[in-house]
């Protein structure tokens, strides 16, 4: 099972190496390899063995410590061709869409595969992710990026645009990370079950608008939207405060569920209207 460890370090695991300076490598461990960094040479044969948490030594006398791998660590490690999403906004994600294992999940947008990677790790043995990308030098990527996490049979890519609509259908949550998703609700519409969680992430006002109208049209209600700030402080004890740079603005998350057709359905703009009023009180 991925990220599950004896308790010594082993040939064959992917593990994390840290030094003191917040940098940090991950591989997997090979007998007869070695790590070069700006901080000296590593051996695996030295790693091999070691307890997690083991101070490692480089070549160069500067110490690294050695711990299993992490997800947050993966993502922030992922190779990428284009921004991934943030652990901060996937966490929030997962939760909001209710994944877990046995789940069934559509994205759109892989990019590079850092919510793949999540997606796939969260759905389990029994839950499946189905990737779309119409960008074949992304898709090729975000496979790869799959396989180093050994995750490779929980998902399936597929190569094309969405705007024909999704192969899968009573799916539990869809994600999209594409410019104009307003194009697309109606897929999204016929992909869900009834009640399943939609998600979105879009970096500008003006783009989450033409998204709220879209739902509003194709029966989805319960909408939020949000962003994620993340701000981290200083471990020291005598100057405790914030860091100088936080993680503010990533994007806007919209989320919302698929409702049925109601009867005798009000206008757009009526019921719109009417929800505003009752939310206002």
């Amino acid at each position: 099972m991925i990220f599950q460890y004896q308790e010594i370090a082993q040939e064959g695991d992917l593990v994390e190496l840290t030094s003191l300076r917040k940098g940090f490598y991950i591989l997997r461990l090979e007998k007869g390899k070695v790590l070069q960094t700006h901080r000296g040479v590593i051996c695996h044969d030295d790693l091999i063995g070691k307890e997690w948490g083991a101070e490692v030594m480089s070549h160069l006398e500067k110490p690294f410590y050695l711990y299993p791998v992490t997800l947050s660590g993966m993502l922030k490690n992922t190779r990428r061709n284009t921004q991934i999403l943030y652990p901060k906004d996937i966490g929030y994600i997962l939760i909001t869409l209710g994944i877990g294992p046995g789940s069934r999940v559509i994205e759109a947008g892989t990019g590079s595969g850092g919510l793949t990677q999540a997606l796939a790790f969260y759905v389990g043995e029994t839950g499946h992710v189905y990737s779309y990308e119409s960008r074949p030098q992304m898709l090729d990527l975000a496979q790869k990026n799959l396989a180093l996490l050994e995750l490779s049979d929980r998902v399936d890519f597929k190569l094309r645009d969405i705007i024909t609509g999704f192969d899968e259908t009573n799916v539990d949550a869809l994600f999209l990370d594409v410019p104009t998703p307003q194009d697309y609700v109606h897929q999204v519409k016929k992909a869900l079950r009834p009640g399943g969680g939609f998600g979105c992430i879009l970096p500008t006002a003006n783009q989450v608008i033409r998204l709220l109208s879209a739902l509003r049209r194709n029966d989805f209600s319960f909408i939020d939207v949000c962003e994620i700030m993340l701000r981290f402080y200083k471990p020291e004890e005598n100057r405790f405060r914030p860091t100088d740079r936080m993680v503010a603005h990533t994007g806007f998350l919209i989320f919302a569920r698929s409702i049925k057709e109601r009867e005798g359905k009000k206008s757009d703009t009526t019921a719109s209207a009417q929800e505003s009023n009752e939310i206002g009180g």
